[in-house]
């Protein structure tokens, strides 16, 4: 997923924010990633990055997403993305439920 902050300054086009799947696809890019891959090595080769799974920056760790999803092998990429697409979703709901997220959803986008 990913969404287009409010524009601030006119310097180019428009910035996309990437969170869920989408920014894990961004790590799955720069790491050259092949599959068939199990969740140990998926692990190794992108250095357990953190993972936006909103449009407001709120991340998790990716060993935490692998740990919440029944699957440890993964024999394609869109294997990987639809076994944690339902993780990242699950946060981002549940944060959004929070009073802190409907605090967040208030205000605007970064400051500054």
């Amino acid at each position: 997923m990913g969404v287009r902050p409010p524009p601030q300054r006119d310097d180019g086009g428009p910035e996309i924010v990437a969170f869920g799947i989408a920014a894990l696809d961004e790590h799955l890019e720069r790491a050259d990633v092949t599959f068939p891959m199990a969740s140990d090595e998926l692990l190794e080769t992108l250095g357990d990055p953190s993972v936006p799974y909103d449009a407001a920056g709120s991340e998790m760790r990716l060993s935490d997403a692998l740990d919440a999803t029944p699957h440890s092998t993964f024999e394609t990429r869109q294997e990987c993305m639809n076994a944690l697409h339902p993780v990242f979703e699950e946060r981002r709901e549940r944060a959004n439920n929070s009073l802190v997220g409907q605090l967040r959803s208030l205000l605007p986008f970064g400051s500054g």
